[in-house]
């Protein structure tokens, strides 16, 4: 059984340990809401005066051109393709994440209405992250055309679920409350061979898993940059689209930023070539600079060596919570195999949230999602073995002391 020591030791040899030294993180606290809100880099705070200041401050309009705002979009999707087995000029970061799936589930629709009208269906978890589902959902209002969704309750029920009517298969990549991880390839292949196109959100998995879009034959993929990446509070999200199927729609926000000829200022719509046709509108500047901070970082090492401590670090904190609060009713609802496993681990308690306000006070910062799952993310690039091993120590102390039945604890904040 590993000791403190060990995972002292451990941490010291650990050649990811000075990516740590990258990030701002305060005395004290064990940081592992990653997965929510990744640490700010600490360049972000001199690039942001550098926008601020002096590109803004100083080159006014200009720096549209003198300091490269125009092509960021294209330039950020470039540095991120790598960890997501995308090519060049295949991604571009830009609006939310909600908005980029609204883009591509329109793009998605209409290529299968060319080619077989009758699939109406688009099939996704029942726990899926909920602003996926509301989407289709309004989308599907919005049309009156007889889309409907199809909710899947377990993720080894998404095969039956896919069938000759179905349109759009919709999966986020690693499931936000359960932290399960699917196997994009295998689900990709079913899904084409029903004749359906596949969505993918990796917002919970780009940065800390390994994905290969292109190797995996995917359709289309969204995500976000301010979980894993590091990209700050509400950072622009990022889309990619299979080249084979970029230039047969337009996608549904026609913006200027899309236009083939952005300044021609034409009075009709003729869509850009290539992933720029995926801009909207004029660009966060300020936010997308913000972006590059956490993606410089992912340049000094790889995905596998990423994935290989991320496994060593939920594997420690399964452990560690079964051997330390195995008297109180917790129940682990992350897989235990590692070909099914996110960068983040999830258990039930009746009493979750207020076990998480518990642990926020002592300064181990998780998060709590409906119904009943306390979340602890593993971000590879900052997170410690030792962090690992108190954490579980003061979620033990917080149950056996029952310090989170006080009454501060059960007061629901606007935000958990």
């Amino acid at each position: 059984m590993m000791t403190r020591e060990d995972c002292l030791a451990l941490d010291a040899c650990d050649p990811l340990a000075e990516l740590r030294e990258a990030f701002s993180l305060p005395e004290e606290v064990i940081y592992l809401d990653g997965n929510s809100l990744g640490a700010r880099p600490k360049a972000a705070v001199e690039r942001a005066r550098q926008v601020l200041a002096e590109e803004w401050g100083e080159g006014l309009i200009g720096s549209w051109n003198s300091a490269g705002w125009r092509g960021l979009p294209e330039r950020l999707g470039n540095q991120l393709a790598r960890l997501i087995g995308a090519g060049e000029d295949e991604v571009v970061v830009t609006d939310t994440t909600s908005i980029n799936l609204f883009k591509v589930l329109v793009a998605a629709l209409r290529v299968q209405a060319d080619r077989d009208p009758s699939r109406k269906v688009i099939v996704t978890e029942a726990s899926n992250f909920p602003t996926d589902i509301y989407m289709v959902e309004g989308l599907a209002d919005m049309l009156q055309q007889g889309y409907s969704l199809r909710l899947v309750d377990r993720p080894e029920d998404l095969p039956a679920a896919i069938g000759s009517d179905t349109a759009v298969v919709m999966i986020t990549q690693v499931n936000y409350k359960t932290g399960y991880l699917h196997d994009m390839a295998a689900l990709t292949a079913l899904a084409h061979e029903c004749g359906a196109l596949t969505i993918w959100d990796l917002c919970h998995s780009v940065g800390a898993v390994p994905v290969d879009l292109k190797g995996a034959g995917a359709d289309y993929a969204i995500g976000c940059t301010y979980k894993y990446l590091n990209g700050g509070p509400g950072s622009p999200a990022f889309v990619w689209v299979a080249p084979a199927l970029r230039e047969l729609v337009w996608q549904p926000l026609s913006g200027w930023w899309g236009h083939a000829r952005q300044f021609g200022m034409e009075p009709r719509y003729e869509p850009a070539p290539g992933i720029g046709r995926y801009l909207c509108g004029t660009q966060p500047i300020t936010s997308l600079a913000l972006v590059e901070c956490g993606l410089d970082t992912f340049a000094k090492t790889d995905m596998q060596a990423l994935r290989e401590k991320s496994l060593a670090l939920t594997d420690l904190f399964i452990a560690r919570v079964k051997a330390r609060c195995g008297a109180h009713p917790l129940t682990l609802v992350t897989p235990l195999e590692h070909a099914r496993r996110g960068s983040h681990v999830s258990f039930e308690h009746p009493e979750g949230y207020a076990v998480i306000q518990a642990l926020i006070e002592r300064g181990v910062i998780g998060d709590y999602r409906e119904p009943r799952i306390m979340r602890f993310g593993f971000t590879p690039l900052y997170t410690r073995l030792t962090d690992v091993w108190d954490a579980a120590e003061i979620l033990g102390d917080i149950l056996d002391s029952g310090a989170w039945r006080e009454e501060r604890f059960m007061t629901r904040k606007q935000v958990t």
